[in-house]
């Protein structure tokens, strides 16, 4: 608990859903102008706690209150009435509209006797929160047109706009660059400076131990401990996360690459000025580093057949390779995971094991009838191997946090035995515990002959898993880095330098 009086408590929480108990009697407490950083596995009751702070859910047990006073959240509405102002992961902008219409979005300035929109103030009014964020566009800026730290930036505008005291931020840096991440934290700290309480979720264990004041620690539904920042370590808190010692999240490479499998000659994707070309090999793991809007997508799409490349060739398994869509790679048994899970890598009413066997629909039909029991033992070997949580196959996607969500998006191109796996931002969202067990997947699967090109923001990532790294500016590869000649600092440089690779 704060060692002030808390502005905000939560006690004795207790959320189920049918066959699983979410949360089991969590309590918190934060003070004023306090940064807690809320931390647990994927599964763990984070985005329940949140949920039910937010009006989403109410608690089958347990209190809130604020100020010290028991208040009843039984709506967003309410929530937003008592001063709470949650940002989730997923930004819940409007895209069609202008960013003031975003910043008053249900809490609109009216004018005259007829009630018209008062667009003057609300001009007037998202100017000025616009400069308090440091946020330099104007009022009247398509949303659409925003970067995704812009947008982060409007979100919280919203938030104060409605004159939130407690600002709930869950995974807040998840898709920002360097620049925009560095941003959004100096801002957190100015909030924090004018008295703004927050809740800080990340599973950036950096972040938290720059940002956060105290840290309170979830697993499997229950509240394991509280420890004030310096008296923490990242060792400690992943330990009481994930109920052990975790001595390495990068597993021991065992094997070496062997022949080449794809070759990519010269290859220049929409909107690139230079074509690009690289080999990739059979066991190995070719990552690629670079810096949001730096082409590295945009490359995966070409391969995996949702772009088509406007000039050079391609080999696969020594045949011409060139996918007019989509579905020519995956006959070739190339497969994309997506960045946008929710967008591109799932449909989120499906059950978790709709989702796996949607990609090979035609396997699950012989004689015409569907084989329901093949899609059961599919879907839950791989809840199992990747500890899909909660286990049950029948559940829907959208139910599952958005860790658990990436491992389905996994499992169902991992069910169909790919001959290349191109992995973009496979890790977004997924808790400290959870990288190590995929992380071990992924090195499973080179050393198994699986050639993985692996597209990471996270540097510690590609560092630690890759055989070589191709490093992309300004949507050219500026160098090709084998294992032993990378360094943090290199592969840092010529992602952001302006001077030309050797």
């Amino acid at each position: 608990m704060p060692t002030q009086s808390p502005v905000l408590e939560m006690r004795g929480i207790t959320k189920r859903f049918p066959g699983v108990v979410a949360l089991d009697r969590v309590s918190l407490g934060l003070g004023r102008g306090e940064i807690l950083a809320l931390m647990g596995e994927n599964g763990a009751g984070k985005s329940t706690l949140l949920k039910i702070l937010a009006g989403v859910y109410a608690p089958d047990e347990g209190e809130v209150l604020l100020q010290g006073k028991p208040v009843r959240v039984h709506s967003v509405a309410s929530a937003k009435a008592l001063g709470v102002g949650v940002i989730y992961q997923e930004l819940m902008l409007a895209a069609n509209l202008d960013v003031a219409a975003n910043i008053f979005l249900g809490n609109e300035p009216r004018a005259g006797i007829l009630g018209a929109l008062n667009r003057k103030r609300m001009w007037c009014e998202a100017e000025k929160l616009l400069k308090k964020v440091g946020l330099n566009v104007s009022p009247d800026t398509p949303t659409r047109q925003l970067t995704t730290g812009q947008m982060q930036m409007v979100e919280i505008c919203k938030a104060l706009n409605q004159n939130a005291r407690i600002l709930v931020l869950d995974e807040p840096t998840a898709s920002l660059s360097f620049q925009e991440t560095e941003r959004l934290l100096a801002l957190i700290a100015e909030l924090r400076a004018s008295g703004i309480s927050m809740l800080y979720v990340s599973h950036r264990m950096e972040e938290v131990f720059r940002i956060a004041d105290r840290i309170t620690v979830l697993r499997d539904g229950c509240h394991v401990g509280d420890l004030a920042v310096g008296d923490a370590t990242p060792a400690k808190v992943v330990s009481m996360m994930v109920g052990r010692d975790l001595t390495s999240c990068f597993p021991h490479r065992r094997s070496q690459p062997g022949e080449r499998v794809l070759s990519v000659d010269n290859v220049v994707v929409p909107g690139s000025p230079a074509g690009v070309s690289f080999d990739a090999h059979r066991g190995e793991i070719l990552g690629f580093a670079g810096l949001v809007g730096s082409g590295r997508t945009e490359l995966m799409q070409v391969v995996a057949g949702l772009t088509r490349a406007l000039s050079g060739k391609m080999l696969f398994e020594s045949q011409a390779y060139a996918p007019r869509h989509m579905a020519d790679a995956i006959r070739r048994g190339v497969y994309l995971v997506p960045e946008d899970r929710k967008l591109q890598g799932l449909v989120l009413p499906m059950s978790i094991a709709e989702n796996i066997s949607l990609p090979d629909l035609k396997n699950y039909r012989p004689r015409w009838r569907f084989d329901f029991k093949r899609q059961q033992r599919t879907a839950e070997s791989a809840v199992a191997q990747l500890q899909i949580r909660p286990g049950t196959i029948d559940r829907r996607t959208a139910e599952l946090s958005g860790g658990n969500q990436q491992k389905v998006v996994l499992a169902k191109w991992l069910a169909m035995t790919p001959n290349l796996l191109i992995l973009d931002e496979p890790t977004r969202g997924i808790d400290v515990g959870a990288k190590a067990e995929l992380y071990s997947r992924i090195v499973e699967l080179a050393e198994g002959g699986l050639t993985i090109l692996l597209v990471s923001s996270d540097l510690e990532e590609i560092l630690g898993l890759s055989d070589r790294i191709a490093v992309m500016r300004n949507r050219r590869m500026v160098a090709l880095i084998p294992r032993e000649e990378m360094t943090r600092e290199r592969v840092g440089f010529l992602m952001t330098s302006e001077g030309r690779a050797a």
